[in-house]
């Protein structure tokens, strides 16, 4: 029968004790859990026993952490996955909350980047949206699919807004000014000849 040797049980904050195995497996417990399942530095425990724990204590933890988490904001799949794994749950762990959570449908990428894409397009082009939603962990394809389905592609007209917002008019503006306009357009990801063109084309005010 395999075996797993526990070589320390050190207590962390909140009254919990981070329990270590020989092969470098590794546990968050309450000290009641620790107690009742015997737990003692040294000693042996087998690996049925091991998985028994994961499945019966931290596996249900960690689904009941990921609705938790899901709750306070909407996260992408990516996202939930760290800060699960921040919080110190297994990877088996985190494999099986994220998969519990997916068949209620309280995670969705594809919904997510939806979301993400409906409030922030007024602001950000489409470059600069699939570089935020790739950098929350979704794949190119939902990305590219959920851009093409819900961005509306007036990239010149959404910069003409933003300067009517700004009260922003070339011709009434000094350099420092252009220089700030145009490096708030460029962080938001709009196209330097979009920008430019936009920018000194001076009629489009009387649209407002």
């Amino acid at each position: 029968m395999e075996e797993l040797q526990i070589i320390a049980i050190t207590p962390q904050e909140k009254g919990k004790s981070l329990v270590q195995f020989d092969d470098g497996s590794r546990v968050f417990l309450y000290k009641g859990e620790i107690r009742k399942l015997s737990l003692r530095e040294g000693e042996y425990i087998s690996k049925s026993f091991y998985e028994q724990i994961l499945k019966d204590i931290v596996g249900i933890r960690a689904k009941k952490r990921a609705m938790h988490l899901l709750e306070r904001m909407d996260r992408t799949e990516s996202q939930l996955t760290e800060k699960l794994r921040q919080n110190g749950y297994p990877d088996r762990c985190i494999e099986e909350a994220i998969d519990y959570v997916k068949t209620y449908h309280y995670i969705d990428d594809a919904r997510y980047a939806q979301n993400y894409v409906r409030f922030h397009q007024q602001k950000k082009s489409r470059q600069r949206l699939k570089m935020d939603l790739y950098a929350k962990g979704i794949d190119r394809n939902t990305i590219e699919n959920v851009l093409e389905e819900t961005f509306c592609s007036d990239e010149q007209e959404k910069i003409r807004q933003l300067l009517e917002k700004r009260h922003f008019c070339y011709g009434d503006s000094d350099r420092k000014e252009q220089q700030k306009t145009y490096q708030f357009l460029m962080r938001r990801g709009f196209k330097s000849s979009d920008i430019l063109y936009v920018m000194k084309a001076g009629n489009w005010q009387d649209k407002y």
